[in-house]
This record gives structure tokens, C-alpha cells and sequence, in this order.
């Protein structure tokens, strides 16, 4: 009995420990560089870095509460603080999960509109990606809002340092989430494209089989002769010197490329930008207005306790109304 619990317990370590090795593969852009996904697809463990993005948000929750601790402190108010963090620790994972859930088909539907090829799995496993992200650059800067809970008193001020903290983190995730869609996007291009070149030279050696180019090519391989300019090639001539990649091109180092850099002379068309450009304003509207909807995340002093509050007002309104009782 103790020998399969102490095996089940190293299994889940091991678990865990490839879990963060894929997080920190997604951060470093090693799982989303173009040479790892020429199938359209990232290689990540959906499970395992849900797992990792539920650990992040409940830590940033608990970030979150300790506001509440110190104040529960001061006022003896101990079960309301220790109520109040929990239910940070609860919501933030909430938040982000039912954020998803609401904006999910419609980003797949907009990826659909703008001519993409990308099924269900892939387009899933570019938001978890993204949503680890997002988390991630939340966690790290946890210890940050924790520092400023403990040194100051000040509600609204708290409350606002909130806004600007999953305002940045969210700006990095979907930055990351439309550059990985352009990488997904070219990889698509390219199977695409490769299919046709071994669909269409077969066709193109029998057609073109007396062109004295294109016998220079297919007659020996290994020792190519001096190929003529390309406006005296054919068309077979062409599709083949473009599709033998095996030659290198130069010889400068390769740059190594962060998730969010951008892929040179990759543009996004025009109407491209503007249906992604609509999906990230619902995006961020959703997840607003569901932080909104889950609030109290902080818990106000001046409150008790309550794991939802009544329905009034919205997101932005009271972010109006809280920099004005910060400025007063």
C-alpha cells in the first residue's frame, strides 16, 4: 500500500515537473517556432498546461486576497479575511475559464472567415497556449501586488493596480495568440503548397519530359549541372528548383525568435486584421465584464463578506467611478 502511493506520488512530481517544462517551452517560444509546427498544430499537452494555468490563477487569487488577510489582521476579522481569499483563489480560475468558454466559438468562427484551415484541436490548444501566457505574466507579477497590499491601506488604489496588472497580462496573451495564428496560418500555407508540388510534378516530368532543363535536373541529382535563368526553365523546371529545399540558401546563424516576435515579410491581409482586431475587443469586453460579474475578487472594507454581489452598474462605470475616489 505505502510502496503504490509512494510510486503514485513520484509519478505526479514527474507529471508536474514535464507540465512547467511545456510552460517554459511556450515562454521561451520553442513550442510555437515555425520548424515545430509545419503540421498546423502546436505540440503542447492540452491537460497538463490547464493544470499549470489553474495553479498560476489560483496563486495570483491568493495574491489577490492577501489584502483581505492584512486588513482581517488589523480588525480581528479573521474567518471574513480567510473567506474573502478563498474565494479570490476560487474566482480567478473561474474568470479565465468561463471567459474561454464564452469566446471560444467565436474566435473558431473567425478563424473560419478569414479562410483558415485550423480545426477545433489546434484552435484549442492556441488559446490554453495563450491562456498559459496571460497566467504566467499574471503569476510573476503577483509578488507585486502582494508588496503593494501590505504597505498601503488604500482600496481603490488596490483595485486599480488590479486593472492595470491583467490589462498588461492580457495585452502579452493576445499578442502571443496572434502571432502564433500568422505561424499556424504560414504552416498551413506551406503543407498546403508542398502537396500541390508533389501532386503536380509527376504530371509536369511527363508533359515536359523533351525539355533539355528539365532533363538536367531529373538525370542526376547528386552532381546538379549549372542551372539556365529562370525565364528558360519550364514550368516543371521551376516547381522543382523550388521545392528542393535541401540546398542551403546562406550560411548566416539563424536568429532565435521569441513568441512574440514577428515573422519577417508576413503581413496580415487587411480584412485579417479586422476580424482579429474584433475578436480581441470581444475578447476583452467578455472578460471584463466577467470579472465584473464575479466581483468581489479584493473585498471591500467598507463591506462584509459576500461571494457575489447584487447586479448594477458594469466593468467600466465602476472603474470610472474608483479613479475618481482615487484622485479625491
Amino acid at each position: 500500500m505505502g510502496l503504490s502511493s509512494s510510486t503514485s506520488s513520484q509519478k505526479q512530481r514527474r507529471g508536474l515537473r514535464l507540465w512547467l517544462f511545456e510552460l517554459d517551452r511556450i515562454l521561451r517560444g520553442d513550442a510555437t517556432r515555425q520548424s515545430d509546427i509545419r503540421a498546423a498544430d502546436i505540440k503542447i499537452p492540452v491537460v497538463g498546461v490547464s493544470v499549470i494555468v489553474i495553479i498560476l490563477a489560483v496563486l495570483y487569487g491568493f495574491c489577490m486576497g492577501i489584502f483581505a488577510l492584512i486588513r482581517g489582521v488589523e480588525n480581528s476579522e479573521y474567518q471574513q479575511a480567510l473567506m474573502q481569499t478563498l474565494a479570490s483563489m476560487c474566482k480567478v480560475p473561474l474568470l479565465f475559464g468561463l471567459t474561454l468558454l464564452v469566446t471560444f466559438p467565436s474566435l473558431y468562427v473567425f478563424n473560419a472567415l478569414v479562410g483558415s484551415r485550423l480545426r477545433f484541436v489546434p484552435v484549442l490548444k492556441l488559446l490554453v497556449a495563450s491562456l498559459a501566457v496571460n497566467l504566467a505574466v499574471l503569476a510573476s507579477m503577483g509578488p507585486i501586488l502582494a508588496f503593494f497590499s501590505v504597505s498601503t491601506p488604500n482600496y481603490p488604489f488596490i483595485v486599480l493596480l488590479n486593472v492595470v496588472v491583467f490589462a498588461i497580462a492580457g495585452l502579452l496573451g493576445l499578442a502571443f495568440l496572434i502571432q502564433t495564428l500568422n505561424r499556424l496560418s504560414l504552416a498551413e500555407q506551406q503543407l498546403n503548397q508542398q502537396s500541390a508540388i508533389e501532386s503536380s510534378v509527376p504530371i509536369q516530368i511527363v508533359a515536359d519530359r523533351d525539355k533539355p532543363a528539365l532533363k538536367a535536373v531529373a538525370a542526376d541529382p547528386v552532381n546538379p549541372t549549372p542551372s539556365p535563368q529562370p525565364n528558360q526553365l519550364g514550368p516543371a523546371s521551376q516547381i522543382t528548383a523550388r521545392a528542393d529545399s535541401s540546398t542551403p540558401v546562406h550560411n548566416k546563424p539563424t536568429k532565435r525568435r521569441g513568441p512574440l516576435d514577428h515573422l519577417e515579410g508576413i503581413v496580415l491581409g487587411r480584412h485579417v486584421r479586422k476580424v482579429f482586431t474584433c475578436w480581441i475587443v470581444v475578447f476583452g469586453l467578455v472578460g471584463a465584464q466577467m470579472g465584473w460579474v464575479l466581483r468581489p475578487f479584493i473585498g471591500s472594507p467598507n463591506q462584509p463578506f459576500q461571494w457575489f454581489r447584487s447586479r448594477h452598474s458594469n466593468f467600466f462605470e465602476s472603474v470610472i467611478n474608483t479613479l475618481f475616489d482615487l484622485l479625491s
